[in-house]
């Protein structure tokens, strides 16, 4: 450019003509230029191996020069950083015209640098070789981005034009999906599906999914499983045509084996079930202590049975097999499911008390399950007993005695003398003769779970009624949504046997997980195909649980979510000792909530407290509840530590008792009104800095400072407030009582005339009750 210094030698300013060798041959300058445009100075670099993409019409990006060909110190290597290179063959030593980039060296000096042709002594001011290696990397770096922005026009690298191409053949495709525009196909969903899986069956990424599921509001990982009708809406956006197939269930795609029909010869007599129902305490434990001569009532806690047993009763050449089910009415889901497992139901009504609120439910559960009822009048050996008046009483029931000309067997007995209890054994064994009850004892077994609990030392133990055919030890087996093989079987009495047959009541080992108490057991060919029902029907039981879960409100969501709700709510955690006391307690409990208050469990389970339930105690803020079992060592250290409050119990009116105790302490107190007087205002002072204050007479009661106060002008209420002074003449005065006079200023008042009257009261907060 003009103004500027002369250039050294071998420096070509832009307005020289382009000299060059002609197209195809090598030059030796690193930068060059293409016809028609101002030329660049060149270098000569023996030993630089790099071409000129531009002089070669861009057959190949720029390389990195390799290490053979850089100049040593000897070659002329400045003296100083930033120097010119002396010395070397076609490289200019000054700077280029108009202070621009240098002809295409790696250390050109800028306008002013050291001298050309300087040899600098060897190493002297030469950066570290990292700093060196670190520029030139920069460099090339830079170049190599401006050939591709000088170059993007597709000549020299054509993949890069067709990549674009590409993307943008992409996005198109994905526009016209996303906007229904393109069908893509139909798609059949049997069921919940995870995000992956769902993206990979319509050609998506999962991030097209995760961003449709955002904005319908659902917040889903790519592992978590979506609802059938969340992902067909989904698909919908896409562009697919839907199509929901409901799989079969798998119980009724397996028919029940003990309701198919049977081989007439094959069948045999069986022994008859019987369940003892009743109302509490009204001698049902005792009259099974006497029948199996057991003492089981010295054991339970309070005198009440908590979960069910199973016996086998000898009668001569015959058996009874008599199932205890609970007589306490938080325990119906048992009686209910003792009646549906027997054939006879024997109805405890004690002469003393009469029928009671859980005799009929008894009555009503041994109806629905379609079973003959025997009637046993306990307790006739008090002096209070009346037999006649029970007789009459479940008359009003349809439950007509034979005596009487009905078709109810009824017979009394005692517990205590043992008086009827030979005549209602055989009653019982006549009413099975009259049911020819027969099952097949030569079928895989079926059988349904009484009781089920986790032992320490035996792990799943279940107790299970053999319906029909044979449970045998090794059988492969399912119950429920769990499966395992026997391995090893016990009677009522806790004594190994090999094998149960038809109505034998068993304990079962060797279940994966603790079935649940009315779970019907099923032998299967093998261990495999358990294992592959019993997958579908945990399948099954997950997509109820997630339509039940779809009918959760915002409301509802909210409420539990947070704000006030989470201060109305007694979080517990439940363990108990068998599957039949979490049912009942469950129940139990939660009909102790209320609107403004409840009972949230967070977490059940069978056997002792242990540790991980106190540490979701500690963090959900939550009440440890144990009923019939105890925390562990572990369990206690951690409750300490973390300061959870456990409480065990042995019998159930005690647990739900101080969980209603708990629940009245979160209700909100009630905000009740106590007048404690009334004022005549007889004149009114305009007091300088104070306001008016009103002259009264006490007429009722008493008037005290800082008590709430009405006005009442015409009957009408005109103003509440609070009295902000009081004085008995000049005197400032707690309380005034009634007939005597004083002085009220009422707090931001002033508009008090004569003729009003003042009602003083308080607001008393006063604890509620469920």
């Amino acid at each position: 450019m003009p103004g500027r210094g002369p250039q050294p030698a071998g420096a070509q300013g832009r307005g020289a003509p382009r000299g060059g060798p002609a197209r195809g041959e090598r030059r030796d300058d690193r930068r060059g230029d293409r016809p028609g445009r101002p030329g660049r100075p060149g270098e000569g670099c023996p030993g630089d191996a790099r071409a000129s993409p531009r002089s070669h019409a861009g057959r190949a990006p720029p390389r990195r020069p390799p290490a053979a060909g850089r100049p040593g110190p000897a070659q002329g290597r400045p003296a100083g950083a930033g120097g010119p290179r002396g010395g070397a063959a076609g490289r200019p030593g000054g700077p280029r015209p108009g202070g621009g980039r240098p002809g295409g060296g790696f250390a050109a000096p800028r306008p002013g640098g050291g001298r050309p042709g300087a040899a600098g002594r060897p190493g002297a001011g030469r950066p570290a070789a990292g700093a060196r290696r670190g520029a030139k990397r920069k460099e090339y770096e830079r170049d190599e981005r401006e050939f591709l922005e000088d170059e993007d026009d597709g000549r020299l690298f054509g993949g890069r034009k067709e990549e674009r191409r590409r993307r943008r053949a992409q996005d198109d495709a994905t526009h016209e999906i996303r906007h229904g525009s393109r069908v893509g196909g139909e798609v059949t969903l049997t069921g919940a599906v995870t995000v992956g899986a769902f993206a990979e069956l319509l050609g998506l990424t999962p991030a097209q999914v995760i961003q449709t599921l955002i904005g319908m509001g659902v917040m889903a990982a790519i592992n978590q499983e979506i609802d059938a009708s969340v992902a067909a809406r989904v698909a919908e956006k896409f562009g697919f045509t839907v199509k929901i197939q409901e799989p079969e269930p798998e119980l009724a795609r397996k028919a029940d084996p003990a309701a198919a029909e049977e081989d007439p010869e094959r069948l045999k007599p069986r022994w008859p079930v019987v369940t003892v129902l009743g109302h509490v305490d009204h001698g049902k434990t005792s009259l099974l202590d006497r029948i199996r001569s057991t003492r089981v009532t010295a054991q339970e806690a309070g005198g009440i049975t908590q979960h069910i047993g199973a016996s086998v009763v000898e009668v001569g050449e015959k058996k009874i097999v008599f199932l205890d089910t609970p007589g306490h009415e938080a325990f119906t889901a048992l009686r209910a499911r003792g009646a549906q497992v027997t054939d006879i139901a024997v109805l405890v009504v004690a002469a003393d008390d009469g029928v009671m609120p859980q005799t009929v439910e008894a009555i009503n559960h041994a109806r629905a399950a379609g079973v003959p009822i025997v009637v046993a009048i306990t307790k006739i050996d008090k002096p209070e007993a009346n037999p006649d008046r029970v007789r009459q009483q479940l008359v009003e029931y349809n439950l007509v005695p034979e005596e009487w000309g009905g078709d109810t067997v009824m017979v009394e007995v005692s517990a205590h003398t043992g008086q009827g209890i030979a005549e209602l054994l055989e009653m019982i064994l006549l009413v099975a003769e009259l049911q020819e009850l027969k099952a097949n004892p030569d079928r895989p077994a079926v059988g349904t779970v009484i009781e089920a609990k986790l032992d320490r030392g035996r792990g799943p133990v279940a107790t299970v009624l053999v319906q029909t055919g044979t449970l045998r030890v090794g059988d492969a087996f399912v119950c429920g949504t769990t499966y395992g093989r026997v391995r090893a079987l016990f009677d009522d009495r806790g004594r190994p046997v090999e094998e149960a047959g038809p109505s034998t009541p068993v304990e079962v080992l060797g279940a994966s997980e603790v079935p649940e108490a009315g779970d019907r057991l099923e032998v299967v060919a093998d261990e495999r195909e358990a294992r592959e029902i019993a997958t579908r029907r945990q399948e099954e039981r997950r997509q109820e649980e997630m339509r039940a879960a779809r009918g959760l409100t915002l409301e509802q969501f909210s409420q539990q979510a947070g704000g006030d709700a989470g201060e109305r709510e007694l979080r517990l955690i439940v363990k108990a000792d068998v599957q039949g006391s979490l049912d009942a307690l469950i129940p139990a409990l939660e009909r102790l909530s209320t609107d403004e208050v409840y009972v949230r469990v967070l977490h059940t389970g069978l056997g002792a407290i242990s540790e991980s339930d106190v540490m979701l105690a500690a963090a959900s803020r939550a009440v440890v509840v144990g009923f019939n079992v105890r925390p562990d060592a572990n369990a206690r250290r951690a409750a300490d530590q973390e300061n959870v409050e456990i409480r065990t119990y042995r019998v159930i009116y005690e647990l739900l008792d101080d969980v209603k105790k708990a629940l009245q302490g979160l209700l909100k107190p009630e905000i009740r009104e106590v007048v404690l007087g009334q004022a005549e205002v007889r004149a009114t002072f305009k007091v300088p800095g104070v306001g008016t204050v009103a002259g009264c007479y006490v007429t009722d009661g008493k008037i005290a400072r800082n008590a709430r106060v009405r006005v009442i002008r015409d009957g009408t209420v005109i103003y509440e407030g609070r009295i902000a002074s009081l004085k008995r003449f000049q005197d400032d005065v707690r309380e005034v009582a009634q007939g005597y006079e004083c002085g009220v200023g009422i707090e931001r008042f002033n508009d008090i005339k004569e003729g009003d009257v003042l009602e003083v009261f308080q607001e008393q907060e006063v604890a509620r009750a469920l």
